[in-house]
């Protein structure tokens, strides 16, 4: 039987490997709108090729197409473990612009957890925010006119599939615009989008 050729999207080794400090690399990203958290495509859309050049890393978690901001990738095995296994509980904070304009008592369901198709959430920090100082999007998000938009920032330590979408679609505010903001220390300040940054790795 002849054995299929296509090339799939190889993730960091599950065991976990760490090469020597000196040779360890971390790469912060600021993540365009509708660029894929991967190295190929065979769609021929935009991948994370396009923009970082660097040999043999791998992205720590995965960060939707649709959405903006910080993306880690590292040759780390143990810092790629750390930041995606649920039982760490990494602290990721997003920004997010919502449909609509939530109250506390909207806002106070997200701090409590809410209940998904694949079960409660954990409890999260959200906070109301000035529309922080980012790039335009393109293309930009579609508004109308007769309802207001609000940003919020939103900090979790779970990773499932769309969540921030998810939980604020469960409060009847929808996701217009998601920016990445924060993964464990390391943020998108400083860095353009499109841009990224090689940081020095440390013994943790």
């Amino acid at each position: 039987m002849k054995k299929s050729t296509t090339r799939r999207f190889r993730r960091p080794s599950t065991e976990k490997v760490r090469p020597a400090l000196a040779d360890r690399k971390i790469v912060l990203f600021n993540k365009p709108f509708n660029v894929l958290s991967q190295f190929t495509d065979d769609k021929n859309r935009e991948t994370l090729a396009n923009y970082i050049p660097v040999k043999d890393v791998y992205a720590a978690g995965r960060l939707d197409r649709d959405s903006e901001g910080l993306l880690l990738l590292t040759n780390d095995g143990v810092l790629q473990h750390k930041l995606t296994s649920p039982g760490k509980k990494t602290k990721k904070t997003y920004w997010v612009q919502v449909e609509g304009s939530p109250t506390q008592q909207d806002i106070a369901k997200l701090r409590t957890g809410v209940t998904l198709k694949d079960g409660p959430t954990l409890p999260a920090i959200v906070e109301i925010i000035d529309e922080p100082k980012v790039w335009p999007r393109n293309p930009p998000i579609r508004e109308r006119a007769n309802i207001p938009t609000t940003w919020l920032s939103i900090t979790i330590v779970e990773g499932r599939n769309r969540q921030v979408r998810r939980m604020t679609a469960n409060i009847g505010f929808p996701t217009l615009r998601l920016i990445r903001y924060k993964i464990g220390r390391w943020s998108i300040d400083n860095i353009a989008n499109g841009e990224y940054k090689i940081v020095k790795a440390t013994h943790e």
